[in-house]
C-alpha cells in the first residue's frame, strides 16, 4: 500500500471538502449578514469545486467528463468573487453597485453557451488549448483588478509595519493565496497537476489559523460594521493627512461632485475608508458628510457674495448639492439661516 499517495489524497481532498463547507457557511449562515461574506463564500465555493475536480482527476483519470467540465466551469467565478470581496471590504460598504450581478450573469451565460456548444467530452483539445487558457486569463485579470483596490493596503503594510492590523493581513494573505493557486494551475505543466490542490489545502488551513487567532468582534468576518483600529492616528501623520484631505476636497474642488462618497476620497488619498473616517471623526470632531457639506456651504456663501448672475438653486447645484431641498436644509443647519435671508443680509451691508 502506498501510504504517501493515500496521505496526499487525504490532505488535498480534505482541503476542498472543508472549503465547500466553509463556503456554505459564508453564503447562508454567517452573522452578521454582509455582502462581503457572500462574495467570500462564492470565492471559496468556486475554488473548492475547481480544486476538488483536480484532486479526483489526479487520482482517478477515468473520471466522468461532465464532472471535469463542471470543475473547470467553476473557474469562471473565482476571479470576480475575490475581486468583489476585496472591493467591498476596502470600500467598507454593505451595499455596492448592482453591477456585480452583470459580471456573474455574463460569465454564467458564457460558461453555459461554451459548455453546450463545445462540451468537454468531445472537445478536450479545444478546452485544453484555448478555453481553459481564456478562463485563467480572466481569473488573473480580476485578481490584478483586486490588487489595485489593495494599493493603499500594500503601501501601509510596507511603509508602516508597526501599524499593520488584522484586516490588512487577512486581505493580503487572501490575495496572495489566490495568486499562488492560480500560478499552481497555470504553470502545472512545469510542476505537477496536484500542486494546485495541495497549495489550496495548505493555504486554507494556514488562513484558518489566522481566523482562529483573530476571532474577535472587530475582525472583518465577525463585525457588524466598520470599527476603528485600536490605535489612534499619530499627530504627525494626522496633520499630514488633513493637509492632503484639504487639498483634494477644497483645492481640487471634489466637493462639487454631488455623488462624492467617503471611499472616493479615501482612494484619492490612498488610504482605507475606515482610516479616513477615523481621521475626520477623531481629529476634526465631525462626520465626513458634515465636513464635505461645510466646504459646499462655504463655496455657496462666496458665490452669494460675489456672483449675482446665478439663482439660489443654481448656486446650490454648482456647489455640489443634488437637490434644492438638500441645499436649503444643509445651509440652514450649518449657518442658522436660509440662503435667501443670508443674501438679503449681504445686500444690506
Amino acid at each position: 500500500m502506498d501510504y504517501s499517495r493515500d496521505l496526499l489524497f487525504f490532505f488535498s481532498a480534505l482541503g476542498a471538502f472543508n472549503g465547500v463547507l466553509l463556503s456554505f457557511y459564508f453564503l447562508f449562515f454567517s452573522k452578521p449578514k454582509h455582502i462581503a461574506n457572500f462574495f467570500l463564500g462564492a470565492f471559496l465555493l468556486a475554488l473548492s469545486i475547481r480544486v476538488g475536480k483536480s484532486v479526483f482527476f489526479y487520482f482517478n483519470p477515468d473520471l466522468a467528463f461532465d464532472f471535469l467540465q463542471f470543475g473547470l466551469t467553476a473557474c469562471f467565478f473565482i476571479g470576480p468573487s475575490i475581486y468583489f470581496y476585496i472591493k467591498t471590504v476596502t470600500e467598507e460598504s454593505n451595499r455596492i453597485s448592482s453591477n456585480w450581478k452583470y459580471h456573474y450573469i455574463i460569465l454564467a451565460m458564457v460558461a453555459i453557451v461554451v459548455g453546450y456548444i463545445y462540451p468537454f467530452e468531445g472537445n478536450v483539445d479545444l478546452w485544453r488549448a484555448q478555453i481553459i487558457i481564456y478562463i485563467y486569463y480572466q481569473w488573473i485579470a480580476y485578481t490584478i483588478a483586486a490588487g489595485y483596490h489593495l494599493k493603499g493596503v500594500f503601501q501601509n503594510f510596507l511603509t508602516h509595519p508597526d501599524k499593520r492590523n488584522s484586516v490588512e493581513i487577512w486581505l493580503i494573505s487572501l490575495w496572495f493565496g489566490n495568486l499562488i493557486i492560480w500560478a499552481s494551475y497555470y504553470f502545472c505543466h512545469y510542476t505537477s497537476y496536484i500542486t494546485g490542490a495541495v497549495s489550496f489545502s495548505f493555504l486554507f488551513y494556514l488562513m484558518g489559523l489566522n481566523l482562529f487567532y483573530n476571532k474577535k468582534k472587530d475582525f472583518i468576518l465577525f463585525r457588524k460594521q466598520a470599527k476603528y483600529g485600536a490605535k489612534n492616528i499619530e499627530d504627525t501623520e494626522a496633520n499630514k493627512l488633513l493637509d492632503q484631505l484639504k487639498k483634494v476636497v477644497a483645492d481640487e474642488e471634489m466637493y462639487k461632485n454631488p455623488n462624492l462618497k467617503l471611499p472616493n476620497v479615501a482612494k484619492k488619498l490612498n488610504i482605507l475608508p475606515h482610516r479616513l473616517s477615523q481621521l475626520v471623526n477623531d481629529n476634526l470632531g465631525k462626520s465626513f458628510n458634515l465636513y464635505i457639506n461645510e466646504h459646499r456651504i462655504q463655496a455657496a456663501k462666496e458665490m452669494l457674495l460675489t456672483n449675482d448672475q446665478f439663482s439660489l438653486d443654481a448656486i446650490g447645484y454648482e456647489c455640489g448639492f443634488n437637490s434644492k431641498s438638500n441645499f436649503y436644509a444643509t445651509f440652514k443647519k450649518i449657518t442658522g439661516t436660509t440662503p435667501s435671508k443670508y443674501k438679503k443680509e449681504l445686500n444690506h451691508l
